[in-house]
């Protein structure tokens, strides 16, 4: 009977849904533009006074967002795991309008460091109006020739459990003020591209749960989720070159000062969450993949492959340790890329053939 019920509603549900949007959709453009208008004009958030934890803040997005924020007389909390970075980006903001400037490092995948710091914000200003989650960690290696699989949870972990856990920290003193969350995602939550098998399973797993949290806290708390493309981080600079043609990207996506596009979006960034827009996202002409991925898959898949299938032979990078790489090569042996490991990183090893 079931089996029955289904195939009639295969049959009719989706065309009637596309009418019943066609329909609609001049009335429900007219609404949205009405409601972006007034609170354009009307709606913004007045952030002097207000407190703002800021995850991720020691550079890149979170450094350019809490200047944002310092620019809108905010008091702020910057969380990293390097202090001293943290310190000359307190002073930034206080020079920029900052009333007050709290520091802490904290890693943000520990659920008490994160406490912590949630904890710290309350004594000492009493309240939390924005949690901003920038923290991230990406890399640009095939899932086939990853060398270590010991990077696979330090990359979860940072991009979805490094989000998460300040939220659920955070979530009982938003309430209280009606306060927003702020999370940084990736148009790669849902657009397939390679090398970043493990970053885009994290987003997407970030973007769902802040998707039915967002039914869950209903209006008592807000939350705007932040897309970007490829933005001058991390990904798009700090290159090691290797003269036998093999490059190397060994550092955190947060060490990179960032300008120019990284500035943009997090102006948006703030200025979305301010005005209390559901999603941010930068550039928006992305979203044209959107489309093609609802209406025809196929052709979205088959552009992809005819853009990457044709790429020279493959070299691997990654992206997490924050180390110096050092390079030991001959002209007899496979080349070997080795990092130093800290404590708790595993030692990632790379073995690339010479270049012929």
């Amino acid at each position: 009977m079931m089996d029955l019920v289904n195939s009639v509603l295969n049959l009719v549900v989706p065309p009637a849904s596309l009418v019943m949007l066609a329909l609609a959709w001049p009335t429900l453009s007219f609404i949205s533009a009405c409601e972006w208008l007034y609170n354009l004009f009307y709606g913004e958030e007045i952030m002097e006074d207000k407190v703002v934890v800021i995850t991720g803040a020691s550079s890149g997005i979170g450094e350019q967002i809490a200047y944002e924020y310092a620019k809108r007389r905010a008091n702020l909390v910057l969380v990293a795991r390097r202090e001293n970075r943290l310190r000359g980006i307190s002073e930034n903001a206080r020079l920029l309008g900052a009333k007050n400037v709290l520091i802490t490092a904290a890693d943000v995948v520990k659920e008490e460091d994160c406490r912590k710091f949630i904890l710290e914000t309350i004594n000492f200003y009493g309240r939390l109006d924005h949690l901003v989650n920038t923290a991230s960690l990406g890399h640009t290696f095939y899932f086939e020739e990853a060398s270590d699989t010991t990077v696979f949870p330090i990359l979860m972990d940072i991009n979805f459990w490094g989000n998460v856990y300040p939220t659920y920290v955070a979530l009982p003193y938003l309430r209280q003020s009606r306060g927003r969350v702020i999370v940084n995602a990736s148009v790669e939550n849902w657009l397939p591209l390679p090398r970043m098998s493990l970053y885009s399973a994290a987003k997407a797993g970030l973007v769902n749960l802040y998707e039915t949290l967002r039914f869950e806290v209903g209006n008592s708390i807000g939350i705007t989720v932040a897309t970007h493309g490829w933005i001058g981080t991390e990904m798009a600079r700090g290159k090691i070159m290797v003269e036998e043609g093999a490059e190397m990207q060994w550092k955190e996506e947060r060490e990179v000062h960032a300008t120019g596009p990284v500035e943009e979006f997090a102006k948006l960034i703030v200025s979305g969450a301010c005005r209390g827009d559901e999603y941010v996202k930068y550039p928006s002409w992305y979203d044209t993949f959107l489309l093609y991925r609802v209406f025809c898959p196929n052709v979205l898949n088959w552009t992809f492959r005819l853009l990457f299938d044709n790429l020279s032979a493959r070299t691997t990078s990654f992206i997490g340790t924050g180390r110096p790489v050092t390079m030991e090569s001959s002209s007899s042996s496979p080349m070997r890329l080795e990092a130093p490991s800290p404590a708790g990183r595993p030692v990632i090893v790379l073995q690339q053939h010479k270049m012929e």
